[in-house]
């Protein structure tokens, strides 16, 4: 064989090699097993939101969708984690308002930032935050009474939360920039220590999740001042919001969404958008939030981005002139 030959059959045995690996290189996505990242231990609400959120869209996407729990540093190890993998799609973060908004502007050291480093997919959820009294403030049953006490008190009303540079806490240190209301943060290892000190007369008032909130509001044993979102929710409608009290534009809400490294491909969150939108419609999903106390985000991706950018630079604006950090 010529060495024209020769080359010209290598060029031909290259070419040919080049065709047979094509489809699997521009394969359509999903063809294998998609793993949602969740950055706290199994069992609680964002747990439960990924196991949910991803059986429903494994239905749709016709590939396997796996729930991997990476605790630690109050969500940090597991974000950062996503934020530095592939952006092929197959490796997603049950991002909240933890994580995203208020980990990383309270946190000394995060190896990631959340706007540059998440493509926001779609929200999921979310969880109102409301303002609850005790019994040590009986006499109180509006906002503009609590403020009233709270400047008639030495130092202030104790505000339990669930804990130091909490989404709780940022919501309580805002309401006081916004408002005349005069509090002294009590800072609690979780939400359920910092109930059960309210019940028992221990604090005056608490910010807390309306879902761990709402079975003592129904049989009267705390009340509810004010919902800090921008509107009532439809477990608590008789209760006003802070803004609809007077302190205006006032919103804080918890919040879940699925977020995938920055820089994957559009046609990829074109179809987990689809996934979660077909997901979130699934009567057993629509069922468990509701149990938890939960509320559908109806936004378009867009519309998320929009909303995921401003609570981030709230918080992070909240962080800076309050000084909070944490090691």
């Amino acid at each position: 064989m010529t060495p024209n030959l020769i080359k010209t059959a290598a060029f031909m045995a290259a070419s040919a090699a080049l065709l047979a690996t094509a489809p699997a290189s521009a394969e359509t996505y999903p063809s294998k097993t998609i793993t949602i990242v969740v950055p706290y231990v199994p069992g609680g609400n964002i747990d439960t939101t990924a196991r949910l959120i991803g059986r429903a869209m494994g239905e749709v996407l016709k590939q396997p969708i796996v729930v991997d729990n990476r605790a630690g540093a109050g969500g940090i190890i597991g974000a950062a984690y996503v934020a530095k993998i592939k952006p092929d799609g197959y490796t997603l973060l049950l991002g909240s308002s933890a994580t995203i908004g208020t980990a990383p502007a309270v946190y000394k050291q995060v190896a990631y930032d959340p706007l540059r480093d998440f493509t926001a997919i779609a929200g999921l959820n979310t969880v109102p935050m409301v303002l609850t009294i005790g019994s040590r403030l009986a006499g109180v049953s509006n906002f503009d009474q609590l403020v009233a006490a709270s400047k008639k008190a030495n130092g202030g009303i104790s505000v339990a939360t669930s804990g130091n540079g909490s989404s709780n806490h940022l919501a309580l240190e805002l309401l006081k920039r916004q408002s005349g209301f005069i509090a002294t943060h009590v800072p609690y290892k979780g939400a359920a220590p910092a109930l059960t000190d309210l019940l028992g007369g221990q604090v005056d008032a608490q910010i807390d999740q309306l879902n761990s909130s709402l079975p003592y509001l129904r049989d009267g044993r705390i009340k509810a001042v004010a919902q800090l979102g921008s509107k009532r929710s439809a477990l608590l409608p008789n209760v006003p919001t802070l803004a609809e009290q007077g302190v205006k534009g006032f919103d804080a809400v918890t919040y879940t969404g699925l977020f995938a490294p920055a820089g994957v491909p559009a046609e990829v969150q074109h179809k987990l958008v689809e996934a979660v939108e077909a997901a979130l419609k699934d009567p057993a999903v629509v069922k468990a939030f509701r149990e938890m106390g939960a509320e559908r985000v109806s936004l378009s991706p867009e519309a998320f981005a929009a909303f995921v950018k401003a609570d981030t630079t709230q918080w992070r604006t909240t962080a800076r002139d309050a000084s909070i950090t944490v090691e």
